[in-house]
This record gives structure tokens, sequence and C-alpha cells, in this order.
């Protein structure tokens, strides 16, 4: 069963609209986990617009599950890291003005960085992810760089799974198989939802985790972050 890592951006960026604390960050990832959620993920950025490196900070005895936090990895995102010691971090590769994610790793190009990094990281005992799109190449350059998984970006199997296209599932297969094969292990994010995760999960062979923020906290609006944490879970299994 592939695990459910719930990304808490959206409570901060909610937070942060007014000042002060309140949706309290800290309590939605404690109650996430007790709702049942196996992780909880983070995704900061330079100019902290929604999860501050504080907050970060403040999370470590909070999370007794996975975390993860995600990120480019520029040197205060490194240093934050090391500092924090994650379960595990994401490396992706965002510009400074992204709104949200929109591309994956050219690992091969970025390889001498990536094996960089990555070795660091691994020095200090946090499992590593590459944020990719599902492009065959991709997948091998980030076997090369010495990651231990890989996230794959699933905006377009979301789109294309919108408009009734099913096929579009079909290169995350071909890039799950490859990296069942390269010995990666398999996690999956961005534009996930109630609609397609169920689907998607059924067709991802040795999928280990979901990373879902945005839609779950949308979904959440109507239906209680309780219930659709048990409702992803139930798709899930």
């Amino acid at each position: 069963m592939a695990k459910l890592s719930v990304n808490i951006n959206k409570i901060a960026t909610l937070r942060n609209s007014r000042g002060g604390d309140v949706p309290n960050l800290l309590k939605v990832a404690a109650d996430v986990q007790k709702f049942g959620a196996e992780g909880v993920t983070i995704h900061p950025r330079p100019d902290e617009r929604h999860i501050r490196y504080q907050d970060a900070r403040d999370l470590v005895p909070v999370v007794y599950t996975e975390y993860n936090i995600e990120g480019n990895p520029v040197t205060k995102f490194i240093d934050l890291v090391l500092e924090t010691k994650p379960t595990q971090v994401t490396l992706v590769p965002d510009a400074d003005d992204a709104i949200t994610s929109n591309a994956g790793w050219d690992t091969i190009k970025h390889k001498d960085f990536l094996v960089d990094v990555i070795a660091e990281f691994k020095r200090n005992n946090i499992r590593t992810s590459i944020f990719v799109d599902p492009v065959l190449s991709m997948i091998e350059g980030a076997k090369e760089t010495g990651a231990d998984r890989i996230e794959l970006y699933t905006e377009a199997f979301a789109h294309e799974y919108g408009l009734g296209n099913h096929d579009g599932i079909k290169p995350y297969i071909a890039a799950a198989e490859l990296s069942n094969q390269l010995g990666l292990g398999i996690n999956a994010g961005h534009d996930l939802s109630l609609d397609n995760i169920k689907f998607f999960n059924e067709n991802i062979p040795g999928l280990l985790e979901v990373s879902i923020g945005h839609a779950l906290i949308a979904e959440s609006l109507y239906l209680g972050l309780e219930n659709v944490v048990n409702m992803y879970l139930q798709r899930l299994k």
C-alpha cells in the first residue's frame, strides 16, 4: 500500500494571509497523522511565502511519521535539511518565482550537481528523492546520481485523466517499470486528487508514497480534513 504524505503548504498560505497563527500549522500536522496519514510534507521556498524555514524546525518534534522536505537545493535549503534531518528530502528544480512546481530535473545535464548534493544528504542518513518527469532517460539519469527514489511529476497524468484520457498513465507505467528494474523507489505527486488517485495507484507498480496538498486541502473545505484523509487512505489500499 502506498503511503499518504500530506503537504501542508496551503495551511501555511492561509495562516500567512492574515498573520498570526490561525490555522495552526503544527496542530494540522499533528491532526493529519492522528487521522491516519503516514507522512507530512512541506516545501519551503526562498521567499517563505507559505512554509517558513522556522516552520521546518518547529515541525521536527511534531512529525512522528515520515517527514518529507521538498525544495530546490540552494545553499539555504541544504543547510535547513541538514539541520532538521527529515526522513526524506525531495529535490525539486523550482525557479525562485515559480507559483508551484512545474518541471522535473534534467538528471543528465545536472548530474554532477545532484551527485554532490545527494552524497551530502546520504552522509547524514537522509533518504533522497528526485522530482522527475516520466521520461526514461531522466529515470536512468536519476539512478546515476545515487538517489534512493524518484518522485514522478504527475501533472500531465492528472490533466489527461480529467479529460477522460486514461492513456495518459502509460508514460508513468513505463517509468515505474524502469525504476523498479533499476532499484529506485517510486514516489509521486502534483495534482493528484480524490478523483484520480485510485486509478493512478492501481496502475503504477511499486508505488511507495504519494504527496498530496492542494487538492486534499481544497477537498477538505467541503468534506472535512479527517474524512478526506481517510478517503485517500481507502483509495490507496
